[in-house]
C-alpha cells in the first residue's frame, strides 16, 4: 500500500513512524502548506516526495490511501476531495466538527466501496479489547451501570507544557480558534471507549460543561479562554443500561487516564489506561459474593494503523468506522444543545 500523508503536525509523526514499521506500507508523500516543513518532514522519514497542497498530491496521485492529519476543522472538505479521487482514507478524531459533516464523509465512502477509519487511538489499549469480549461472551450478564471518566492534569501542571504561554494548548481553550473544549477534544474518545468497551450504542444524553476561570479577564493574547474545560454527562444505552460519563483538564494528579467501570448482573471490570501503563480488574464467579477484584493479564493487540492496512488489503471496512465516528459526533452535538436548552436529548429519535 502506497499511502500519502496529509498535514505533517505533531501526530502525523506518530503515523508516520507507525505505519513505516508495518509491511508493505511505502510512504509516498507528504503534504503541509509550509514547503519548509513538508521538505523537512519528507526527509526525516524517507518519504518520496513533499507536496504544498492536497491538490497538487491528488494530481499526482501515485498513492492508494492517505492518512488524514489535517486540523479537525478542514477533514470534511479534504477526506471528501480524497474520496472523489478514489483514495482510502484513515482519519485522525473527530471525523468531522459536527455531524452533518461526519455523516456525509460515511455516505460518501460507503458509496464509493472505500475503506475510511478513524484514528480513535484508545482502540489499541488490549485491556478494552479483553473487557468487551467479557460482555460479547456473557460473561458479566446483562449490563446495567456504567461509569466512565477522561482525566487530564494539563491545566494544573506543566508536565506537558507551560498551555499559558504555548499556542499549541492555548487553542484548545478558545472557541474563536476552533476548540470545543474539553468535550470536542477527548469527549469523542472516552465515548468511544464506553460503546466499544459495553457493546452497545448511546440512545439519550444529558450534559452540563463548564469553563473556569483561567486568567484575568479569561483572555491571554489573542486568545479568549471560553471553550469548555470539563463536562458531566449522564448517558442511557441501547441496551438498557444507565451511565455517568466526565472529564476535565483540571484533573490534578491525573496526566492523561481513562477509566471504564461496568456492572453486569454476573459479574463487572474495570479498565484503567494512563500514561504509564494499563490495568484490567474483574469480578467474576464466586469473587462476586465476596467482592475479590483480580487483575487479568492480556496480550498485545493490533493497532488502528495495522488494521487500516489489513483493511486495505481486504477491501473492507473494519473499525472504527466513518459511520461509527459520526454517531459518536451526533452524541458530542446533542450533549451541546443540553447544555443551552437543560433537557436530555434522543441520538434515535
Amino acid at each position: 500500500m502506497r499511502l500519502l500523508i496529509l498535514g505533517t503536525g505533531s501526530m502525523a509523526n506518530s503515523h508516520a513512524k507507525n505505519f513505516a514499521e508495518i509491511e508493505g506500507v511505502t510512504l509516498a508523500g507528504a503534504v503541509d502548506v509550509d514547503p519548509g516543513r513538508a521538505e523537512a518532514f519528507r526527509a526525516e522519514y524517507g518519504i518520496e516526495r513533499a507536496f504544498t497542497s492536497l491538490e497538487e498530491a491528488l494530481a499526482w496521485g501515485d498513492f492508494d490511501a492517505v492518512a488524514n492529519v489535517t486540523p479537525d476543522s478542514i477533514h470534511h472538505a479534504t477526506t471528501l476531495q480524497c474520496i472523489a479521487a478514489g483514495k482510502h482514507v484513515f482519519c485522525e478524531k473527530p471525523l468531522a466538527a459536527n455531524y452533518e459533516d461526519a455523516a456525509e464523509m460515511a455516505d460518501k465512502i460507503e458509496a464509493a466501496g472505500l475503506v475510511g477509519m478513524v484514528n480513535l487511538t484508545y482502540r489499541n489499549v488490549a485491556q478494552l479489547q479483553a473487557a468487551r469480549k467479557l460482555v460479547t461472551s456473557g460473561q458479566i450478564g446483562k449490563v446495567r451501570h456504567v461509569e466512565a471518566s477522561y482525566l487530564q492534569s494539563w491545566l494544573v501542571s506543566k508536565m506537558w507544557g507551560d498551555w499559558q504561554t504555548e499556542s499549541r494548548w492555548l487553542w484548545r481553550l478558545s472557541k474563536k480558534h476552533g476548540s470545543n473544549g474539553t468535550l470536542g477534544d477527548v469527549g469523542v474518545h472516552i465515548l468511544d471507549f464506553v460503546v466499544y468497551g459495553t457493546d452497545t450504542e448511546i440512545d439519550e444524553v444529558f450534559c452540563r460543561l463548564k469553563a473556569f476561570d483561567k486568567a484575568e479577564g479569561n483572555r491571554i493574547g489573542e486568545y479568549e479562554l471560553d471553550a469548555n474545560d470539563s463536562f458531566t454527562m449522564t448517558v442511557s444505552f441501547t441496551n438498557g443500561a444507565l451511565g455517568v460519563v466526565h472529564s476535565s483538564r483540571w484533573a490534578t494528579g491525573h496526566v492523561n487516564e481513562l477509566r471504564l467501570r461496568v456492572y453486569g448482573d454476573k459479574g463487572a471490570f474495570e479498565v484503567v489506561h494512563r500514561h504509564d501503563g494499563s490495568k484490567l480488574l474483574v469480578c467474576l464467579g464466586d469473587d462476586v459474593e465476596t467482592a475479590v477484584w483480580k487483575e487479568v493479564e492480556v496480550e498485545p493487540v493490533a493497532t488502528n494503523y495495522q488494521r487500516f492496512v489489513e483493511a486495505v488489503k481486504q477491501g473492507k471496512t473494519l473499525e472504527p468506522s466513518f459511520r461509527h465516528a459520526s454517531r459518536l459526533q451526533k452524541a458530542i452535538d446533542l450533549a451541546n444543545i443540553t447544555e443551552s436548552d437543560r433537557r436530555e436529548h434522543r441520538l434515535t429519535a
